[in-house]
């Protein structure tokens, strides 16, 4: 049995008061049937580790680099990472993906590097609405996943979760209809089935995309959804919570 994972992705959202706040009140929740996880801005991952040391939930970073060391100014490496306890990094996100260009195979570089460091890569993947009205979703979908599927062996796959966030769904208030977001979970796990059924039945897929308190609970029934990829809603502790929850 898959057991439900809700993410917060904090986006480039933060101050100090304001992590120390949130962090502490989900801290105090003490969540237990269902596993949580934050994905804070770069700055306030020391103060997540601190924050968060001997509990339950986890903590992870929003990208890495796909360098190990060396002159790449700006960047941060998944040893880096690692040196402050990131048990989790956030991979191929859409932002990142069309904001600044991400490939498919950098999304394929930076998971095998994170593997490679024994922490979970939680990859997005999603199609914009132009996609979805045009009738490619899955094949835009497929193609996003195709390097992770032909490169990563069965063992390697233990260590990912996939999150579906339709591009025209993050943000905008607007949802996928559970029927929506079901059909292309279980899309997607037909195409983890080509690696095997043991990786089709136990690697969890996210939701994201507009997730609220108000429309979580008839999303995670679906039997594919394994939880959610949470933006805006994560940054309110009721309301995060309430999804949590759900």
């Amino acid at each position: 049995m898959r057991r439900l994972l809700v993410a917060g992705n904090w986006k480039m959202n933060a101050s100090t008061d304001m992590a120390k706040a949130l962090l502490s009140d989900i801290l105090a929740a003490d969540v237990q049937h269902c596993d949580v996880a934050v994905f804070p801005p770069f700055p306030y991952l020391s103060l997540a580790a601190d924050t968060l040391a001997d509990s339950a939930i986890q903590f992870g970073a929003q990208n890495c680099s796909t360098a190990e060391a060396g002159a790449y100014t700006g960047e941060v490496s998944v040893g880096m990472l690692q040196d402050i306890g990131c048990g989790m990094v956030l991979i191929g996100h859409s932002e990142r993906r069309s904001l600044f260009h991400e490939t498919d195979a950098a999304v394929l570089a930076k998971t095998e590097r994170v593997l490679a460091a024994g922490m979970t890569a939680v990859v997005c993947v999603g199609e914009t609405l132009d996609q979805r009205q045009s009738g490619y979703a899955e094949l835009i979908v497929k193609q996003q996943l195709s390097a992770l599927l032909h490169q990563l062996t069965e063992p390697q796959w233990s260590q990912v979760v996939i999150a579906y966030e339709p591009v025209w769904a993050i943000g905008t208030g607007e949802t996928a209809t559970p029927e929506q977001a079901q059909q292309m979970h279980a899309f997607i796990r037909s195409l983890l089935a080509g690696v095997s059924q043991k990786v089709a039945d136990e690697t969890r897929v996210l939701y994201g995309g507009s997730v609220k308190a108000a429309n979580a609970a008839e999303l995670f029934a679906q039997a594919d959804i394994d939880g959610g990829l949470i933006g805006g809603a994560s940054l309110t502790a009721e309301e995060f919570l309430g999804i949590c929850r759900s």
